[in-house]
């Protein structure tokens, strides 16, 4: 990657608190009032919001290693600097300098950064027509890139345990705001808290949600584990989820990441019709699982 890619106008580099933090990412949606169905926001803030946390994260690791290395870009480069690779042409930057076609070119980078990080990123920027012009115009997609290009989230402004609170409040913001059925999108986390106190995971359990939604619950585990003294570490690689709809299963796996969980399994395909997880031929067993299961659902599948 040339220096002149990692040029251009700085966004503002100074920490924010979860409050600014908040109130810069509901700016954002209030922004796609009368162009989005309100139920539809998520599908189009979430991505952005993920595209430019990882953006500035990898430019963030990138100038680092620049100045371990005495300038040399070639090794600023090398995939072992970064946790996720964005190829070139991919930077948020790259996206910002286009003035038509917009969402084709945000299209077109949400796919190869997908395919630049198949184990971890396929699939997880879901599919929103951004092309679609009379939805999201030229102009309006500027506007927001602008909006978002404004400040730094990288991790030195934003760590990774307040962008992770930051995005539960946007959940909690657009459930409150669509018409979803109540437990369909979101369960109140006084409730999700009691569930795993009840539950009571300990370090190195396998824990499951069968119903995951943006996963929560999943979160809430790492959060109780800690809380008693554990190492959320000893978690990495045993927290599993399911989710049956594209887009919250992406939410769910952004809302991992962003909690700085480094590794886990969820899959988007319907529990009770597909199950996803198996040990052999036989149904995979967890220690804990936990779930807010979705009693309303009438086409449950019970002809099968």
């Amino acid at each position: 990657m040339a220096a002149s890619n990692l040029a251009g106008s700085r966004a503002s580099s100074a920490s924010l608190s979860l409050a600014e933090l908040e109130q810069y990412l509901a700016r954002a949606a209030d922004m796609l009032r009368g162009s989005i169905d309100q139920s539809d926001f998520k599908a189009y803030i979430f991505p952005l919001m993920f595209f430019k946390r990882i953006n500035d994260v990898y430019l963030e690791e990138y100038e680092r290693a620049l100045a371990e290395s005495g300038g040399d870009h070639e090794f600023a480069s090398f995939a072992e600097n970064h946790r996720f690779g964005i190829p070139e042409g991919s930077l948020w930057d790259d996206v910002r300098s286009r003035t038509e076609n917009v969402g084709q070119a945000l299209v077109t980078a949400f796919r190869a950064i997908e395919q630049a990080n198949p184990d971890v990123l396929f699939g997880i920027f879901g599919n929103a027509p951004w092309t679609n012009k009379d939805k999201l115009t030229d102009r309006k997609l500027l506007d927001l890139i602008e909006h978002f290009a404004s400040r730094n989230l990288s991790n030195s402004s934003v760590s990774p345990n307040v962008f992770g609170d930051a995005y539960e409040y946007l959940i909690k913001r657009f459930a409150d705001q669509s018409n979803k059925k109540a437990g369909e999108y979101y369960t109140p986390r006084s409730v999700v808290k009691l569930l795993v106190d009840i539950l009571d995971p300990q370090e190195g359990e396998t824990v499951y949600d069968p119903a995951c939604g943006t996963g929560g619950m999943l979160i809430e585990v790492i959060e109780h584990v800690k809380a008693n003294g554990g190492r959320p570490q000893t978690l990495w690689g045993k927290l599993y989820g399911q989710e049956k709809v594209l887009a919250t299963s992406g939410i769910a796996r952004m809302n991992l990441l962003l909690h700085g969980v480094e590794d886990f399994q969820i899959v988007r395909e319907d529990t009770l019709k597909e199950p996803a997880f198996f040990t052999g031929s036989h149904l995979a067993q967890f220690d804990c699982v936990i779930a807010n299961p979705p009693f309303s659902l009438k086409n449950w599948g019970i002809e099968k």
